[in-house]
């Protein structure tokens, strides 16, 4: 089938609550409604992923951030400069976000990706998505549909082909909710990128 037909097919499962695998320019993403609770339980059950590991956020404009998040001028100024992109921003959750996806850490991770197939299931749905990688929790991240079926198997409900993903690298994590921005991963985009966009030395986790 033509890939508008797929999108069209998998954003109804979306829309119905299921769980859909798709490539973003990372690594390939599971995703779900993060309204839709059954269905942000369902990604947790199928990755084998602890509760208290929040779930990241797939966006498709700056806009669905401010809905969820309190936005930071250091936030704004990345997402400025990295978005659409492989940059994931940890920021102080407002109410609206949901408790599941945040796992009750008062922090959301929002990330608005350089890939054309999440941003029309988010648009397509109309709210954003979870994004986490389509793979076991401790096992490496999916790079092709068929990588992961090798480790889902019928587990999710769609997989949308895409070839191998761009980059095969997760994103980088910025949290920006204390003192001072954090890299929490440093992935695709380097640690001297951001710290030459804000100006300042970062700290990183690991």
């Amino acid at each position: 089938m033509e890939l508008p037909q797929e999108i069209a097919r998998a954003t109804e499962v979306l829309r119905r609550g299921g769980v859909v695998a798709f490539p973003t320019d990372t690594v390939y993403g599971l995703g779900a409604s993060i309204f839709l609770p059954r269905a942000v339980e369902r990604v947790f059950e199928l990755k084998g992923r602890p509760r208290h590991q929040p779930l990241p956020v797939l966006v498709s404009s700056f806009e669905q951030v401010a809905g969820l998040a309190s936005v930071p001028p250091g936030a704004a100024t990345l997402a400025k400069r990295f978005w659409p992109g492989a940059l994931t921003l940890v920021l102080a959750a407002l109410e609206a976000a949901p408790e599941l996806v945040t796992a009750g850490s008062g922090k959301v991770a929002v990330r608005l990706p350089d890939h054309p197939v999440p941003l029309a299931l988010i648009e397509g749905l109309g709210t954003p998505i979870t994004g986490t990688s389509a793979n076991l929790s401790g096992e490496p991240s999916a790079r092709t549909a068929q990588e992961v079926r090798a480790q889902l198997r019928e587990k999710v409900d769609m997989v949308l082909e895409g070839g191998p993903t761009p980059r095969g690298v997760e994103s980088t994590i910025v949290d920006l909710t204390g003192k001072a921005p954090l890299v929490l991963r440093e992935g695709a985009i380097s640690r001297k990128e951001i710290e030459e966009c804000l100006g300042v030395a970062l700290e990183v986790l690991r």
